[in-house]
């Protein structure tokens, strides 16, 4: 049985084609499959389980399900979803990892990330991670009234767009001496990750760098990790 990756689907809470294209993902190839990791960014926003159950009652349910099923389910943050908690976990049978992880697939070991903690050129953005990612600052978004956490998701977004397109391409990009170090201090040779949404295979001397696909209407993709290799599977 294979195991299945995928990150940046970026679900929103409208009804949309992406939506309805993961419903698809969890009742068709997910079910089939050993396990399902999804590195991060998942939902466009998530500012607390008692909002995002709500939201996202209908992914949360078909997880559950999956789960139940036997399918072994993992979650980790990405820059979007970062506030995902134990409730989501507990709803929807998921495993909460740290970043990164490293994980053993087919025999082979691989380091698992989001990716964005590597985009160390961006230093604006590393800032603004190392804040988000604060307990004591989650806490106290978290115990701010519903209404006001999502006027403020909303205008981190706002901002966060207009930032990108301010900045060099290249800086928003992972950083080939973290990568590296990465590789090197967890003993990998295969690195999979999300958050650039520049979805390619490279090659270093420390091994191979695999990003995932950020999903749109044109593509939604995963990866499927096998006894005969890796590839790429869009949803049908």
């Amino acid at each position: 049985m294979a195991t299945l990756l995928l990150s940046d689907l970026h679900l929103p809470r409208a009804p949309s084609p992406l939506r309805a294209a993961f419903a698809r993902f969890l009742g068709g190839p997910a079910r089939n499959a050993q396990a399902v990791y999804l590195l991060g960014d998942v939902f466009e926003y998530w500012v607390g389980d008692d909002i995002g159950l709500h939201d996202y009652a209908a992914e949360v349910a078909a997880l559950r399900t999956l789960a139940d099923h036997g399918v072994r389910l993992y979650f980790m943050h990405g820059n979007r979803d970062f506030l995902v908690g134990k409730t989501f976990a507990k709803a929807t049978g998921v495993r909460l990892l740290p970043d990164p992880s490293r994980i053993e697939i087919e025999g082979r070991s691989m380091l698992l990330s989001h990716g964005d903690a590597w985009c160390t050129g961006d230093r604006s953005y590393q800032r603004w991670r190392r804040l988000a990612r604060n307990r004591a600052a989650q806490w106290l978004f978290l115990h701010l009234p519903r209404a006001q956490r999502r006027a403020i998701a909303g205008g981190v977004r706002s901002h966060s767009g207009m930032a990108k397109r301010a900045k060099p391409e290249d800086i928003m990009d992972v950083d080939p001496t973290a990568v590296a170090a990465a590789f090197r201090a967890h003993g990998v040779t295969c690195i999979i990750h999300g958050h650039t949404h520049r979805p390619a295979i490279h090659h270093s001397a420390e091994g191979e760098r695999i990003v995932l696909a950020d999903w749109r209407p044109e593509r939604m993709e995963y990866l499927v990790v096998a006894a005969d290799g890796l590839r790429r599977e869009l949803v049908s």
